[in-house]
């Protein structure tokens, strides 16, 4: 399994033959620069909430790509509505995909579209595919929630929001990987403007004097797990 980051809250996973991309925000990321949205691939396109932060370029992936808009109701028909393929989901619920199985569970922030519109509510989402499971938060502060994870599924990585003021910030994260059972964290939802920026040395220390692996990926940068 390939995880490639692309800035703020986007990852790209490539798994089992096919391209999953996670909530694309790229083209109005002054960070994301060198990243052209119209060369990536993407089978399927999930999405964890309705702000413009994460869904800017969904249409124009989707409609490159003829993806399958995976999210909640209110999202997936969202985009529904506009021609795009989909698949709604709601919090507990499964579906096994071609990539593999994939399970909608809570987050505890908010899900507006940029006019304001009602997003349905945040989660985020548990992927087990290729032997390999990851967890991707979505924004949240810490939640309990958490620890239901690790009862029906054990983590190779999770997928964390570490910025603070709009999720939760490193110490909670550190808290949050404990709920879940997993020390492999890669953090992401940071540094992308002023109210998120964080101190990376600081952040890493922080994990590792907690006996944990926090990965801080430049954009573009991949991992395989």
């Amino acid at each position: 399994m390939k995880i490639t980051f692309y800035g703020h809250a986007c990852v790209g996973i490539e798994v089992s033959g096919k391209n999953v991309l996670i909530d694309p925000f790229i083209s109005g990321n002054p960070k994301a620069s060198h990243i052209d949205v119209n060369a990536l691939k993407a089978d399927y396109i999930l999405l964890t909430h309705a702000h413009q932060d994460h869904i800017l370029d969904v249409e124009t992936i989707a409609k490159n790509n003829n993806s399958v808009v995976v999210s909640n109701y209110e999202i997936a028909s969202h985009f529904g509505n506009k021609g795009l393929q989909y698949h709604p989901m709601n919090h507990g619920g499964s579906w096994q995909f071609e990539f593999g199985k994939v399970k909608y569970v809570p987050a505890i922030h908010t899900s507006s579209f940029p006019d304001g519109s009602y997003g349905g509510q945040p989660g985020g989402f548990v992927i087990e595919g290729e032997h390999k499971n990851i967890y991707i938060a979505g924004d949240t502060s810490l939640t309990m929630d958490m620890k239901l994870i690790p009862m029906r599924t054990e983590l190779d990585l999770a997928i964390l929001p570490i910025g603070s003021n709009f999720t939760m910030d490193v110490d909670d994260a550190i808290i949050a990987s404990d709920f879940l059972k997993c020390d492999k964290i890669l953090g992401y939802h940071f540094d992308t403007f002023g109210y998120i920026i964080i101190d990376h040395t600081l952040a890493k220390k922080k994990f590792f004097d907690a006996g944990k692996d926090l990965m801080l990926l430049e954009i573009g940068e991949s991992i395989m797990i």
